[in-house]
This record gives C-alpha cells, sequence and structure tokens, in this order.
C-alpha cells in the first residue's frame, strides 16, 4: 500500500471549457479570451459540472461587464 495520498478520482464532467486560445490575462487575473479568472481557470480540470456552470456564469457576467 502507497505511503502517499492517492490523487481524488477526477469528477465526470460533460461542460466543455470555454477556452478560445486567446490567453492573456488582465490586471486582475482575468482572461480576455474566455473571462474566467486564474484561479477558476486552474481550477477547470477537477470542477463537477456544477461548479463548471457556475464558473461559466461568472465569466459571462464579466464579459457583459467588459462589453459596456
Amino acid at each position: 500500500m502507497p505511503e502517499w495520498p492517492l490523487a481524488r478520482p477526477r469528477p465526470t464532467a460533460n461542460t466543455p471549457s470555454p477556452c478560445v486560445r486567446n490567453c492573456c490575462l488582465d490586471g486582475e487575473d482575468i482572461c480576455l479570451g474566455c473571462f474566467r479568472s486564474l484561479t477558476e481557470i486552474t481550477a477547470w480540470g477537477s470542477a463537477t459540472d456544477a461548479e463548471r456552470r457556475a464558473i461559466l456564469c461568472r465569466a459571462e457576467q464579466r464579459k457583459q461587464q467588459a462589453s459596456r
């Protein structure tokens, strides 16, 4: 039996990434391509579908604010 903690199993998530391959962070660490925060981008891979939908909602709000 290994002595180190085993990796957490990856959640099944069907929500696709909003990444548009236009990665450039602003002064607040928000991507100007997908409008996710740096924290949200790094958390995406282990996020559940519910967490991903919440991230997408916040990103859409940021996008709407940026277009004003």
